[in-house]
């Protein structure tokens, strides 16, 4: 009977090492969890002796049949993601639902990327389907094709799918991958809507406001310099910044572009980073909309990962990478601490001061019942509801704040010409009733 040596993670996320005597790999896969730990490599010691004498590190089978079946290293190796793909999210979550399809109706997984290929209008993506078909003929597993393009599939996609690979369950993997990227572009779909409108507001505004100061204000500076008049201190205010936005429009323009620049380094600092992620969350009107939407991607993406299989401290550590907050990036980091510890998910939580009393409450009866996915689940759908009432009352309040805002900006210039025309219409009319009387 072949031996096979495997290297797998403990509830701990420590690295095991061991050999296990068994008639084929699916059996020594089976073994490993038996003794409840998460394999990330398994080979046959015999294969693995000789790619090591011919200096090269050994390849799994190719894994050509429905659920996950495969026979091949699990490399623990997984690259940061990245962006600029030229793949569009829409675009992979449409593939992620058809290959899904695909493979539930029972269609070699090899041959449903070939027939995607050949359907696929982006070229980027068609391009990446072809290499994951000769990576898996080539004898790689479809976890370790996906891992060389970070990319387009981060972490999170590359785990959930090793994930589903060893537990036979691919086709449900992939099917709660593409629920989870369909909910976030709506999600993010939402918001971007509702901040339509403001955005086109002060665009009219600041339009508005530019055409004004270029062109009205100085015909009436022309009409003030033939009079005889004291102007009053406003309206000199909105002559003088008049005259700076006309005369040196280009060093006002080099001035705002140069404080755009230092503000966006200073973002990327670690500290600038926290500082700005921190005023997201307590800003108003929109800091609550923050909160709720990060809260729904924290819960969601930690609760797609457990309830695929893949083990709490790996999945605590995708989600930290892939929380978009630094905030919540900290907070989930303490989290990963004490589970590493031996504690609970719920302490921390509550201790970070970033999460609700509610969310911690539901986390905690989960944690105790054994039904942490589901619960975490119910807690993302139950914010992702609150994320729609929160993007509505924002759009309500922001449509009459900009209203107000666009009126009192041209109100006060217009108020600033006419300012000096009243107060020589006044002196006159003393003059002329002086002379009457």
């Amino acid at each position: 009977m072949p031996k096979y040596n495997y290297t797998a993670l403990d509830a701990r996320g420590n690295e095991t090492k061991g050999t296990v005597e068994v008639a084929n790999q699916n059996d020594a896969i089976g073994r490993v969890k038996d003794m409840n730990l998460f394999p990330v490599k398994i080979v046959e010691a015999e294969k693995e002796a000789k790619g090591a004498k011919k200096g090269a590190a050994p390849k799994g089978a190719a894994k050509g049949a429905k659920g996950g079946k495969k026979g091949g290293a699990m490399s623990i190796n997984i690259k940061i993601p990245g962006f600029g793909s030229g793949v569009k999210p829409k675009v992979l979550t449409t593939f992620t639902r058809q290959l899904a399809t695909l493979v539930d109706a029972g269609l070699p997984l090899l041959r449903g990327l070939r027939v995607l290929e050949k359907q696929e209008k982006s070229p980027a993506l068609k391009s990446i389907l072809a290499q994951l078909a000769v990576s898996i003929e080539g004898g790689s597993t479809f976890s370790e094709g996906l891992a060389q393009h970070p990319k387009v599939f981060n972490r999170l996609f590359v785990n959930m799918v090793k994930a589903g690979e060893l537990g036979g369950v691919l086709e449900v993997v992939l099917k709660r991958l593409a629920e989870f990227s369909e909910k976030a572009q709506k999600i993010k779909g939402k918001v971007k809507a509702a901040m339509f409108y403001p955005v086109a507001v002060m665009i009219v505004a600041v339009g508005i406001l530019l055409l004004l100061m270029v062109f009205v204000v100085p015909k009436f500076k022309e009409v003030f310099a033939g009079m005889n008049i004291t102007m009053p201190w406003f309206t000199l205010f909105v002559l003088g910044v008049s005259e700076i936005i006309k005369d040196h429009i280009l060093v006002a323009m080099g001035v705002v572009a140069v404080c755009v620049v230092i503000f966006m380094l200073f973002i990327k600092t670690k500290f600038g980073r926290l500082c700005w992620d921190h005023f997201q969350l307590k800003m108003p009107a929109i800091g609550p909309v923050i909160s709720k939407v990060t809260i729904s991607r924290f819960t969601r993406t930690l609760g797609t990962l457990v309830s695929s299989g893949v083990p709490i401290l790996q999945a605590l550590t995708i989600v930290k990478e892939t929380a978009g907050n630094v905030v919540i990036a900290n907070a989930v980091g303490k989290i990963h601490e004490s589970v590493k510890e031996g504690e609970t998910i719920t302490a921390p939580l509550e201790s970070s001061g970033v999460f609700p009393p509610m969310v911690c409450s539901m986390v905690d009866v989960g944690e105790q019942t054994g039904a942490m996915p589901e619960m975490l689940m119910r807690i993302a759908d139950d914010y992702d509801e609150q994320v729609d009432n929160a993007v509505s009352a924002m759009t309500s309040l922001l449509e009459p704040i900009m209203i107000v805002f666009l009126a009192v900006v041209v109100g006060s210039i217009v108020i600033a010409m006419f300012l000096p025309l009243i107060s020589m219409i006044t002196n006159l009319s003393g003059d002329d009733s002086g002379k009457n009387g």
